[in-house]
C-alpha cells in the first residue's frame, strides 16, 4: 500500500508538473499571440491611414483634373480665336510678300502688252495705207466690170424678141437682170440689200421697189428697173433713117415715161427709208440705154429735176461696187474701232490686275508677318503654347496626336 501511496504521489508530481508545463507554455504563447495581435493592431492603424490619405488623395486629385479640364477648355477657346487671328493676318501678309516677289514679272507681263498696243497702231496706219491702195487700183475694177456686163448685155439682146409685147415679162426680165448685176457687185443679199420689200405710204397704200441699198449709217438707195424694149428693138431692126428717127423718139418716150412713173411712186419721202432725193431707174439693156442718153442730151437732167437717175448695168456695176468697196471700209473701220476699244479696255484690266496684285501683296506680306508671330508663340520663349499645351497633356489631357518635336525643341 506504501508503494502504492508513493507511486501515485509520484504521478500526482507528474502530473502537476505537466499541467505546469503546459501552462508556462500556454502563458507564453498567450504572451506571442498578444503582440502578434498588437503588431498587426499597428499594421491594420498604419494601413488605415494609408486608405484615408490615399482617398484624400483621390479627391484632391479629381477636383484638380477637373481645374484641369476646365483649364484646358480654356485654353481651347482662347487657342482657337488666336489661331483665327493667326490666320487672317497669315493670308495678308502673305500677300503682300507674293506681291513683291512678283512684281517684276508683272513688269515683264505688262511691258510686252504695250508692245502689243504699239505694234496694232502700226498695223492700222498699215490697213488704213491699204485702203488707199484699194481706191487706186479700183479704177482697173471698173474697167474689168465693164468687159463682164458684156455678156449681161448680149443675154438682152438674146431675149429681146422673145419679150416683146408682153411688158409682164419684159418688167420680169428686167428684174432677173438687176438681181445678175447685184450678184456680180460684191454686196450680200438681205445684208446690204434687199429685194421686193413692201413698204407703206403716208396714204396707207403699199409699194414694193424692186431692190433697196442698205448704205452705212442706215441710209438706203432704192432701184426700180424699168425696160422700154418695143420701140428700141423697132429701132434695131429699122431699115431707113425715116423709120429710125421715128422708133428713137417713141424709144425716148417710153422713156421719159418710166421715168414719170418711177418719179410718182416718192421712194425717197418714205418714212421707212433713209434715201436720198432720188432714186436710180435701171435699164437692162445697155445699148438701149446708149442710145437714149445720146440722142437727148437732156435726158439726164429731165430725170434728175424728177428726181431719177438713169443707169445702165454697166454704170449700176460700177456704183455697186463702189458701194461694196464703202462697206468693206465701213466694216474695217468699225473693227479697228472694236479692236481699239477692246485694247483699251483689256489695258485697263491690266492696269487693275497689277493694283489689284500689288494690294494681295500687301495683305501676304502681313499675313506672313503675323504668321512668324504667331509661330513663335507657339514654339519659342519661355511659357510658349507648345511647351504649355505638352505639359496639358503630361497632367492627364486626353490626346490622340502628337506635337512635332520641332516644336518643342
Amino acid at each position: 500500500m506504501e508503494i502504492i501511496g508513493i507511486a501515485l504521489f509520484i504521478f500526482s508530481l507528474l502530473v502537476a508538473f505537466m499541467i505546469y508545463k503546459s501552462w508556462a507554455m500556454l502563458k507564453e504563447e498567450k504572451i506571442k499571440l498578444q503582440d502578434e495581435l498588437n503588431d498587426l493592431r499597428i499594421s491594420y492603424m498604419n494601413e488605415r491611414d494609408k486608405v484615408v490619405k490615399a482617398e484624400e488623395n483621390l479627391i484632391a486629385q479629381r477636383e484638380k483634373q477637373i481645374a484641369q479640364e476646365q483649364y484646358i477648355a480654356e485654353l481651347q477657346q482662347r487657342f482657337k480665336l488666336e489661331f483665327e487671328n493667326i490666320a487672317s493676318k497669315l493670308l495678308e501678309e502673305k500677300s503682300a510678300k507674293f506681291t513683291e516677289q512678283n512684281r517684276v514679272s508683272m513688269d515683264i507681263i505688262l511691258n510686252p502688252f504695250k508692245d502689243h498696243i504699239k505694234s496694232f497702231e502700226e498695223k492700222v496706219e498699215k490697213v488704213y495705207k491699204s485702203e488707199s491702195d484699194e481706191r487706186n487700183v479700183l479704177k482697173g475694177v471698173i474697167s474689168q466690170l465693164m468687159d463682164q456686163t458684156k455678156q449681161i448685155q448680149e443675154d438682152a439682146n438674146n431675149l429681146t424678141r422673145a419679150l416683146k409685147g408682153d411688158s409682164k415679162k419684159q418688167g420680169n426680165w428686167g428684174e432677173v437682170i438687176l438681181e445678175r448685176v447685184l450678184e456680180r457687185s460684191g454686196l450680200v443679199k438681205d445684208r446690204e440689200y434687199r429685194i421686193q420689200t413692201s413698204l407703206n405710204t403716208d396714204q396707207g397704200s403699199r409699194v414694193q421697189p424692186d431692190v433697196i441699198i442698205d448704205l452705212p449709217d442706215d441710209k438706203h438707195i432704192v432701184i426700180d428697173a424699168k425696160v422700154s424694149l418695143i420701140a428700141y428693138e423697132r429701132l434695131v431692126t429699122a431699115e431707113n433713117d425715116v423709120d429710125r428717127d421715128v422708133y428713137i423718139k417713141q424709144h425716148l418716150i417710153s422713156v421719159k415715161t418710166h421715168i414719170q412713173g418711177l418719179s410718182g411712186k416718192n421712194y425717197h419721202g418714205l418714212n421707212q427709208l433713209n434715201s436720198p432725193d432720188f432714186v436710180l431707174l435701171f435699164m437692162p439693156i445697155e445699148s438701149s440705154f446708149g442710145i437714149a442718153v445720146q440722142q437727148d442730151a437732156e435726158l439726164f437732167n429731165y430725170a434728175w429735176d424728177r428726181k431719177v437717175v438713169i443707169v445702165s448695168p454697166s454704170t449700176l456695176l460700177a456704183t455697186l461696187r463702189t458701194i461694196a468697196s464703202i462697206w468693206k471700209q465701213e466694216r474695217q473701220n468699225r473693227n479697228v474701232l472694236e479692236i481699239a476699244r477692246l485694247s483699251g479696255t483689256m489695258y485697263d484690266k491690266f492696269v487693275g490686275f497689277l493694283t489689284d496684285m500689288e494690294s494681295i501683296g500687301r495683305n501676304i506680306k502681313q499675313s506672313q508677318d503675323a504668321y512668324d508671330k504667331a509661330l513663335n508663340k507657339l514654339s519659342s520663349g519661355a511659357g510658349n503654347l507648345s511647351h504649355t499645351s505638352e505639359k496639358i497633356k503630361k497632367l492627364g489631357a486626353k490626346a490622340t496626336k502628337q506635337i512635332d518635336t520641332k516644336f518643342l525643341d
